[in-house]
């Protein structure tokens, strides 16, 4: 079974762009407290303790979620008392950060929630938001997404629910340069479900 997704791009990360957009899921109502313990839960991606939990203040989580020493970083975030799902920092090509939220873990009304929650989120960093991706059956795990945002040129064999990239990435892409898109400014945006994003 595939995970759905929400990946988003940024260029310029630091530890403020990370508390930023940490305080922005938060007031969205994705806060990564437990509900019941209050801890922030760091998930370590490493092979072979990948999955192994940690628990970490907010300070630490901010501190590594800034990549300043890492190249990714992995924590969970909770939706309300018991749904929760993985966020993976890291650092992608030329410079970019992928932010990548893994929302198919999620019960559906719980997922749609959390990717409207992360949209708006993505939308108040557009200054600095290369392009985002949506597939909510996780139908495009397999696409090269940090070479069609970043740099405008993998193949597309199938189509997420929505990915919005800048017009010059659009330009320089072969399939999305000659299909219609919708301006959501700073992006052109591609998709089955444009709306719904």
């Amino acid at each position: 079974m595939r995970a759905g997704f929400f990946y988003s791009y940024h260029l310029g990360w630091t530890g403020l762009d990370a508390a930023t957009l940490l305080g922005d899921l938060e007031a969205e109502g994705l806060r990564p407290t437990h509900p019941a313990t209050g801890y922030t839960v760091l998930v370590s991606l490493d092979f072979p303790s990948s999955g192994a939990r940690s628990p970490v203040t907010r300070e630490q989580l901010l501190s590594l979620a800034g990549l300043q020493r890492l190249q990714e970083v992995g924590f969970r975030l909770w939706v309300d008392e018991g749904s929760d799902f993985l966020v993976r920092i890291r650092k992608a090509r030329g410079g970019v950060v992928a932010v990548e939220f893994s929302v198919g873990e999620l019960p559906p009304e719980e997922r749609e929630r959390a990717v409207g929650a992360i949209r708006r989120t993505v939308g108040r960093a557009s200054v600095l938001c290369i392009g985002f991706v949506v597939d909510r059956s996780g139908m495009t795990a397999a696409t090269d997404w940090d070479g069609v945002v970043i740099e405008g040129g993998a193949h597309l064999d199938a189509w997420p629910d929505a990915v919005a990239v800048r017009e010059e990435t659009a330009a320089r892409h072969p399939q999305l340069a000659v299909l219609d898109s919708v301006a959501i400014s700073p992006w052109k945006v591609f998709g089955n479900a444009v709306l719904s994003v």
